[in-house]
């Protein structure tokens, strides 16, 4: 099973394209269904409705795929994936079912990659970063869309101590790679169509990023591609572009990662296209994200002094960016935003509402405005660490990173203030999968996209 798990992987790896093209659809929607118990039936937002069984009714298998096909829907992932993936970081390889017009569709291998009677291609995305190490699998749905039948997230650490050692340590290798050793568990479950396995900052920063990159091949049979910044910036605007309504002009996307931070211009003020990433006219990667932040300051004991001190840091950097004023003329108006995927903004965003169990529903697109930034950041810096581990949305994995994640923020809104925040929990893994369904031809004879960018 293993052996061919691991050449199963290999040959949808091979096959990629990894050339850095401006490619990827615009999704219209990816969203997230809820949760239910066993007989229970739930509606999706926007979802057909249909009659209701009475209680302790079943509804016919015939009523169920009659539902099915009216009101499918696309969605990023059940919420009990989610729920899992902050709170343990693994999900089990049969996830709870996500809800597709008021029915459960179990996502197991044979069943979730069928759609009126054909099969679907199965694509995959994985995204190691300098503290995470994530995984999507998915299958397309409507043009720019997909529906994600398995996930994988846990918090790794790879990047830790690299900042002062120049070296990625044995420990933080070893976590890397026995959450790798899930991902090609999951990935040689199920035949892949195509799929991108990807590294970034710490793998690019390391001395030893060679050697571990041959450590991870040799133990779990992954090829991992080590992508540049720039790539590395359009794929996050590329997973997030579904968050930009077509009554915005302009606006700055960030993510805020562990090891390096990602900041795209995008001016959409004239003629539009279906794809974010066209309208990018500046970009840069800073060498700053909260894992090297935090270690440079500290990350536990953040008084004012140290904060302010990261905030001067982070604008001393933002400051050599030579194109930082290319949208100027965007920015005094009400047609620009802000746009952050990271788990700095999604960590604000549940404190914000006072989450008592992190929920990605509520959190993914959620506006902020400024008065409610300044105080979501006020109170981060009111509690001490044992307060912010005790938040259900912090927890003792991002006590010692928030902080930093907070500064590099407000970095970014002292060079480009706006009134309005919007909250993206997507990024990388999404924006490989856009890319990957619209090269590889997954909405070909669908008509035509019509993503939000346009």
């Amino acid at each position: 099973m293993a052996a061919r798990s691991v050449l199963r992987v290999r040959a949808a790896a091979e096959g990629l394209n990894v050339e850095h093209r401006e490619t990827g659809a615009v999704p219209d929607r990816v969203g997230v269904a809820s949760p239910q118990k066993a007989g229970e039936s739930s509606r999706s937002d926007g979802a057909g409705g249909g009659h209701k069984p009475g209680r302790g009714a079943q509804p016919s298998p015939a009523r169920k795929r009659r539902k099915r096909r009216r009101g499918r829907k696309v969605f990023d992932r059940s919420d009990a994936a989610v729920e899992t993936e902050r709170e343990s970081g693994e999900i089990a390889s049969q996830p709870e079912a996500p809800i597709i017009g008021g029915v459960s569709a179990i996502a197991v291998p044979g069943l979730a990659a069928r759609s009126h009677g054909r099969d679907l291609p199965v694509f995959a995305a994985l995204d190691l970063g300098t503290n995470n190490c994530r995984l999507l699998i998915a299958v397309p749905g409507r043009p720019g869309q997909f529906r994600v039948i398995d996930a994988f997230s846990r918090i790794v650490r790879l990047g830790e101590g690299l900042s002062l050692t120049g070296k990625l340590s044995a420990s933080a290798m070893n976590r890397a790679v026995d959450a790798l050793r899930i991902c090609a568990d999951k990935l040689g479950s199920r035949e892949i169509a195509r799929a991108r396995l990807i590294a970034t900052e710490a793998c690019r920063a390391a001395n030893n990023g060679d050697e571990f990159l041959a450590l991870v091949k040799a133990e779990t049979g992954l090829s991992l591609e080590v992508i540049d910044r720039r790539t590395e910036a359009r794929l996050a605007v590329a997973g997030c572009s579904s968050l930009v309504g077509r009554e915005t002009d302009g606006l700055v996307l960030f993510d805020i990662g562990g090891g390096s931070s990602e900041i795209a211009l995008i001016d959409m003020s004239r003629r539009r296209s279906s794809r974010l990433a066209n309208h990018i006219v500046s970009w840069t990667s800073l060498p700053v994200g909260v894992v090297s932040l935090s270690e440079r300051f500290g990350g536990r004991a953040v008084t004012r002094d140290v904060y302010a001190a990261m905030v001067d840091y982070v604008g001393s950097l933002l400051g050599r960016f030579e194109g930082r004023r290319r949208i100027d003329h965007l920015v005094k108006g009400d047609r620009f935003h802000l746009l952050g995927t990271s788990g700095t903004v999604t960590t604000l965003a549940g404190v914000h509402l006072g989450l008592d169990r992190y929920d990605r529903r509520k959190v993914d697109g959620l506006w902020m405005d400024r008065v409610n930034v300044d105080l979501m950041i006020e109170t981060l810096l009111s509690w001490d660490f044992d307060q912010r581990v005790a938040n259900p949305c912090i927890g003792s994995d991002r006590a010692d990173l928030v902080m930093a994640g907070c500064a590099i923020l407000d970095a970014i809104r002292q060079v480009w203030p706006s009134e309005r925040l919007r909250v993206a929990d997507r990024g990388l893994r999404e924006g490989i999968l856009n890319e990957l369904m619209a090269d590889g031809g997954a909405w070909r004879g669908h008509g035509r996209h019509s993503g939000s960018a346009e």
